[in-house]
C-alpha cells in the first residue's frame, strides 16, 4: 500500500510519538524496516504502557516515528491491536516485525534479550523484572502512512 500524501508540520505536532526500542543501533534497524515496508507489527508490554501512564494504541490512530536523533521520519497508522500473553504470540506477528525472525522461538529470544536488558529494566525501574509465558503483551499492527522529507522534520 502506498503512503498517503505527506502531512504538514502542524499535523505532525498534534500526533503522538512512536519510539521503537531505545535510541541506538536497534532503533535505527527498526526505523529502517518501517521505512522499507518490512516492519508492519510491533510488540510492547502492558507493564510499559502502565508505567508510562499511556493508553494502549487504538485502531485508526496515527503516530510520528522518530529516529535515534529524535527526528520525525514517518507517520504510521494502527490497523490492529491485540493483548495476549507472551506465550501466545503467533508466527505471522513475529515475521511481520521485520527483524528477520523465522520462528516464534527466535522472536521470543530476541525480545527477551531486549526486555531483560539493562535499559529496559532501568526504564521500568525494576532490576528484577522478568517476562514469562503469561506476561501480557500488546501486539500492534500498523501501516506506513507517510515518509517524511528532511524539510518536514
Amino acid at each position: 500500500m502506498a503512503p498517503d500524501a505527506n502531512p504538514t508540520p502542524t499535523d505532525l505536532d498534534s500526533l503522538p510519538r512512536a519510539e521503537f526500542a531505545f535510541p541506538g543501533p536497534l532503533r535505527d534497524q527498526l526505523v529502517a524496516a518501517i521505512l522499507d515496508g518490512s516492519k508492519t507489527s510491533t510488540t510492547g508490554l502492558v507493564a510499559d504502557y502502565a508505567l508510562e501512564d499511556e493508553p494502549l494504541p487504538e485502531v485508526g490512530s496515527r503516530e510520528v516515528v522518530v529516529d535515534s536523533g529524535d527526528l520525525p521520519v514517518a507517520v504510521i497508522e494502527v490497523t490492529d491491536v491485540r493483548v495476549v500473553p507472551v506465550g501466545q504470540v503467533d508466527l505471522a506477528h513475529a515475521v511481520d516485525e521485520g527483524e528477520g525472525y523465522t520462528s516464534v522461538a527466535e522472536w521470543r529470544a530476541g525480545h527477551e534479550h531486549f526486555w531483560h536488558g539493562e535499559e529496559m529494566r532501568a526504564a521500568l525501574g525494576d532490576p528484577d523484572f522478568t517476562v514469562d509465558d503469561s506476561t501480557p503483551a500488546v501486539l500492534e499492527r500498523f501501516r506506513l502512512v507517510a515518509v517524511l522529507q528532511p524539510t518536514e522534520r
